[in-house]
């Protein structure tokens, strides 16, 4: 069976999609209309813009969207998901690839989504750090001993996880970790403390949004973030990306459950290849396979 998984933050790059922009008319067309959608030309910043235009949250967030959706739209017949599963910004591209949610609708809640994200950022500062090298347990114990809001915020496979919270829990937490034989303990050059207790506010506002937007039920389960458990009720996936913004993504769990349920080939879809790396942490027996047109 054919699993899809969709990145999220940080996976972008100058000049993703343009491909997609120049090859495919139905893509052009998108890409135009997210342009109205979003009232900016966001693919003039993410064919030709800095670096620094897409580490904007406003920008990379629907950036990286736009071309995991629209690549998954130009696979056409090629697109035969048993099962899908996104990281964290990347469950919004999963649920629009497995019409869980209209094109239109998926880009509006992205797009909420980093507006209060970065309004939550500016209201507290914040962080992360990633750790590599140590049990998960071990970090979770550390992480117990410290006054400061800090917590694990994305278990990506084994031996790699991230920490979020406030500035000084994150580096008290990273000294602490790294004195009992972590091989890194790294903050992490991001605009706050992603899927912790300090995006409430976030999660609060896109809860509104969510809860006015129509879900459909999708073509195939949806691994979410949240339980790492595979949903196809629109109440349930609802349920589980209203607490997405404040809770763990269970990345490594979510393969795993994946795989159990008959997952024997994953693609990513999306710009870079960071799931491809982490599934084959988690998986090694699995198939890694591109996406072919």
């Amino acid at each position: 069976m054919k699993a899809y998984v969709f990145p999220g933050q940080g996976a972008q790059f100058v000049g993703m999609g343009k491909d997609l922009f120049e090859k495919f008319p139905e893509a052009k067309q998108l890409f135009e209309q997210a342009n109205d959608i979003l009232g900016f030309r966001i693919t003039d910043l993410m064919f030709g813009g800095t670096d620094e235009d897409l580490r904007q949250t406003k920008v990379t967030q629907p950036a990286i969207f736009l071309h995991s959706v629209i690549l998954a739209k130009m696979l056409g017949d090629n697109f035969m998901p048993g099962m899908v599963a996104g990281h964290s910004l990347g469950e919004f591209s999963a649920l629009v690839a497995a019409k869980a949610l209209t094109f239109e609708d998926g880009l509006l809640l992205v797009s909420k989504r980093a507006h209060a994200m970065q309004k939550a950022c500016e209201l507290t500062p914040s962080t992360m750090a990633a750790i590599l090298g140590i049990a998960d347990e071990k970090v979770e114990e550390i992480l117990k001993g410290i006054d400061d809001i800090v917590v694990a915020a994305n278990y990506n496979s084994p031996g790699q996880l991230v920490i979020s919270g406030s500035i000084n829990g994150i580096n008290t937490a990273c000294e602490r970790i790294k004195a009992v034989g972590a091989r890194r303990a790294l903050p992490l050059n991001v605009g706050g403390a992603f899927h912790s207790p300090l995006m409430e506010l976030a999660r609060a506002d896109l809860a509104t949004a969510i809860e006015q937007t129509i879900f459909h039920t999708p073509v195939c389960p949806v691994y979410q973030n949240v339980t790492a458990m595979p949903a196809t009720d629109p109440a349930i996936i609802k349920e589980n990306l209203n607490k997405q913004l404040t809770s763990p993504v269970l990345w490594s769990k979510s393969v795993t459950n994946m795989v159990n349920d008959g997952a024997t080939i994953f693609v990513e879809l999306g710009p870079g290849t960071v799931l491809q790396g982490l599934v084959r942490k988690i998986a090694p027996a699995v198939e890694i396979e591109e996406a072919l047109f």
